[in-house]
């Protein structure tokens, strides 16, 4: 589990095709933090980590990536140089800034119109026929594992402010009109519509 408040931005160093892909990010993780068998949170997918490599001033970590966990998300877009949200598994005590983020992505999304405002930016995204009722304006949205607020809803967008401290340090600020994110919903909106029916 996960708060969705981004540690780092991991750079991914290399992707290997084993059947399924195998996905190697330089990240800035002490490895004294990490073990194999962890979970760590990239682009809000949970995945495990299985081998460490200690670098100068690095860590690489590699992860398994199955061909669903690609065809259900944006990772198929991933390349040499792309850059990675990620956020340690949260430990009993930890504080919770954000919202529960369990890793598990719903769907994607493809940002249709960004503008800037003062030092923020509003970005909006397409809004997926799946989710449509469990987004809610004002309500949390995991974009690419980072926890945000639903300032928006139309029939077919919605709307998130992305603030100048998320902006730079989380991957959404290589982002361009027509990219895919990876969305989660809040777990809470999908209990509450699940218990309606």
């Amino acid at each position: 589990m996960f708060s969705g408040i981004i540690e780092q931005i991991g750079n991914v160093k290399k992707l290997e095709n084993l059947g399924d892909k195998r996905l190697i990010i330089q990240t800035f993780f002490l490895k004294k933090n990490l073990k194999i068998g962890s979970s760590v949170c990239c682009n809000g997918v949970c995945l495990t980590v299985n081998k460490m490599k200690k670098n100068k001033n690095t860590l690489d970590l590699s992860f398994d990536v199955s061909k669903e966990t690609i065809n259900c998300t944006n990772f198929g877009n991933l390349k040499v140089g792309s850059l990675i949200n990620l956020e340690k598994s949260l430990r009993v005590g930890d504080e919770i800034s954000g919202h529960f983020v369990f890793g598990h992505i719903d769907t994607v999304a493809t940002l249709r119109s960004m503008e800037k405002v003062g030092k923020s930016y509003v970005l909006e995204f397409s809004l997926p026929k799946g989710i449509k009722k469990l987004v809610t304006k004002k309500g949390s949205i995991a974009i690419n594992g980072i926890s945000l607020t639903v300032n928006k809803k139309t029939k077919d967008s919605f709307y998130v402010n992305i603030v100048e401290y998320t902006w730079k340090h989380t991957n959404l600020k290589q982002i361009d009109i027509g990219n895919i994110v990876n969305i989660e919903v809040d777990m809470l909106a999908r209990y509450v519509t699940n218990s309606k029916k």
